[in-house]
């Protein structure tokens, strides 16, 4: 398998209390890296600052949590039709308020990763309006450097609870959604170009 770009993974700490620290989503280290990768590579002729700009454009960012699973006392703070269920899968997290960084062309990317895997089809959680929600580092990274994202989570009763628990399918179903990633993201996103 050979790759054109560059494949990583960022793991940030500070999460929880809102990503806001010099190793925390929201400091300049996802930026920086991108930055000094693409400069590492290019060409000693090339543009570095052209080269950062187009290596951004092309960069995506799989920003991976859990997600609340519809849960049987509070079925009603889901949206009709959005509660995810245990066992069934990778979820795709949106939010019109931009808590999450799923727009419908990242969205697509996780689903045709998922259909190329032979996974089942990811479920979707959207916040309802009229209920608040907390924030993830997708947005905070694509807000400070450009790159795409796209949420996703697998699904979690109780989360932030004592009882916090998911369902045993859902840990290989997310271990080879991630394999699918890292294998066919490239000609899904070369596809989006075509």
């Amino acid at each position: 398998m050979s790759f054109k770009g560059v494949c990583l993974i960022a793991l940030f700490d500070h999460e929880e209390v809102g990503s806001s620290s010099a190793v925390g989503a929201g400091s300049p280290i996802m930026g920086e890296s991108v930055r000094r990768i693409a400069r590492a590579l290019a060409p000693p002729s090339a543009d570095g600052d052209e080269l950062w700009a187009a290596a951004s454009r092309r960069s995506f960012v799989l920003s991976a949590d859990m997600a609340h699973a519809i849960h049987p006392n509070y079925s009603a703070k889901h949206e009709q039709g959005h509660g995810p269920k245990m066992n069934k899968g990778l979820v795709i997290k949106s939010n019109a308020n931009q808590r999450y960084a799923s727009n419908g062309v990242t969205s697509f990317v996780v689903r045709e990763l998922a259909r190329r895997a032979r996974l089942p089809p990811p479920q979707e959680f959207v916040v309802r309006n009229d209920c608040p929600c907390g924030s993830t580092i997708g947005p905070i990274i694509s807000a400070s450097t450009g790159i795409r994202a796209v949420d996703v989570g697998l699904p979690q009763l109780s989360m932030h609870s004592v009882r916090e628990m998911m369902g045993s399918a859902d840990l290989e179903i997310g271990r080879d959604f991630f394999k699918a990633f890292f294998e066919h993201f490239e000609a899904v996103d070369e596809a989006l170009d075509g």
